[in-house]
């Protein structure tokens, strides 16, 4: 079973939930998709890691960061998976307010400034978080050229990335989750 495979069996069994949610958007939900259950999880960890790395690696990507929290355990599996390859690649997490205190930054970690970014997120659905991290990179001298989600809930992030002339590679879509899913209850 190849890396994608893994994953989105991952996710299917550990982040997908139906049932009756309000989405961060304000939306209305039949299922959930927790993909923390899979980014916090220590095989699931290293699986999006290596994944995003290898995004960045063809891309020639030096740094890698998102809005807090859904992309703090994204950066830490990339950048550990960096270090396990000799890859140099820098993470930073972008915080959703500036630092009330002390430098009273937007950005934490290291400084992103004049290097080639990715920006991951754990669930793209509008792909709000994603742009508002993609804003906040550049704002501070990063080149963004790639956004990684996790999981893409296939409600329009992929359309609105593109718009701003921005990449999108997804780990996994909601349309395999949902297949992997459905294969479990029916036995196959």
């Amino acid at each position: 079973m190849n890396t994608r495979d893994r994953l989105v069996s991952l996710l299917a069994e550990r982040a997908y939930r139906e049932g009756d949610f309000v989405l961060s958007s304000g939306a209305r939900s039949t299922f959930y998709l927790d993909a923390k259950q899979v980014t916090y999880d220590p095989h699931g960890a290293q699986l999006v890691g290596e994944a995003v790395l290898e995004l960045a690696r063809a891309r020639g990507i030096d740094a890698v960061g998102g809005l807090t929290m859904g992309a703090d355990a994204i950066v830490a599996s990339t950048v550990y998976a960096a270090g396990q390859h000799d890859y140099p690649m820098i993470g930073f997490i972008v915080r959703k307010e500036s630092k009330q205190h002390g430098l009273q930054k937007f950005i934490e970690g290291i400084d992103p400034k004049g290097r080639t970014a990715v920006i991951v997120d754990d669930v793209i659905t509008s792909a709000g978080s994603a742009i508002k991290a993609v804003e906040r990179a550049e704002a501070a001298g990063a080149k963004v050229v790639l956004v990684v989600g996790v999981v893409d809930r296939e409600e329009g992030g992929a359309k609105a990335l593109a718009a701003r002339g921005i990449e999108f590679a997804p780990l996994a879509t909601l349309g395999e989750i949902k297949a992997k899913v459905e294969s479990r209850e029916s036995g196959i």
